[in-house]
Parts: C-alpha cells; structure tokens; sequence
C-alpha cells in the first residue's frame, strides 16, 4: 500500500454518483492545463529563465509530492505533466501569453463550474474544503483509475 491510497479512498468517497465521475474525467484534467497555462504566462526575468519558468517549478513541487506518495502514481502524472506542459507551450507560441491566459482563465471557470455542479449531484462538499492537498489527489485519482484499467 502506498502513502497515497488513503487519500484515494477518501477522495473516492465523496465522488460516488456517475454524473460526478464524468465531470471529473472531463473538469479535472483541464483545471489542471488551465493551472499551467496561467503559471505559464506569469512574466519571466529573462536571467532568471524563459516563459513556463514558474509553472514548472510549480510542477517540480506537485511531482515531489506524488513520487512521495506513489512512486507508480508519480511517474504516471509526471508523463502526463510533462504532455500537457508541450501543449501549453505551443499555445503559449501560437497564441501568445495574453490570449492564453483568457482562454485559460475562461476555461478554468467552466471547469470549475462544472465541478461545483457535479458536488451538487453528488450531495456532498468538494474534498479540497477540508483539506487544499485533495487539489492534488484529484489528478492522481484519475490517474489511478486509468492505470488500474491499462492494467499498471
């Protein structure tokens, strides 16, 4: 058993309605892009490196706390970090940092609506209202699920 499967259970605990699992598959992932993309556009000194900077430390730390956690679970999430932080740096070249940001920040709302709507199917309060690490376990549940069902 890994450090990470109590916080698993709980989390899937409060994510029991099948509407609720589908707006997570769907909201999750893209909470999680969204989070980079705004990271991504957060101004860089150019001595100090180069734009996506102050996401990928962000996602330095995140990964640190997964491999903790799971290390099969870590080294999923970073490959999945790694793909979406490619797509958000060809955003970042083709649409350039303002438009970005908007579409990030307009697709981070939606997300987050629909997460807020699911909970309400659901009956029961987001997990990361009793505690801000379940914004990290989210993505490592969905990864879980995926790994069981390829068989990992």
């Amino acid at each position: 058993m890994t450090l990470m499967q109590p916080w698993l259970d709980s989390y899937s605990a409060d994510h029991q309605h099948p509407i609720n699992r589908l707006l997570h598959w769907i909201c999750v992932p893209l909470i999680v892009w969204c989070a980079i993309a705004m990271m991504w556009t957060i101004p860089v000194p150019p001595m100090v490196g180069r734009p996506g900077f102050w996401a990928v430390a962000a996602l330095v730390l995140a990964f640190a706390w997964y491999w903790k956690q799971s290390h099969r679970l870590g080294a999923a999430l970073l490959i999945a970090l790694a793909l979406l932080c490619v797509l958000t740096e060809f955003g970042y070249r083709q649409l350039g940092p303002h438009t970005l940001l908007l579409t990030a920040i307009g697709v981070f709302v939606v997300a987050w609506i629909g997460q807020f709507v699911g909970h309400a199917i659901e009956g029961r309060r987001p997990s990361f209202l009793t505690d801000l690490a379940y914004l990290l376990v989210g993505p490592a549940w969905l990864m879980d699920k995926l790994l069981r069902r390829a068989g990992i």
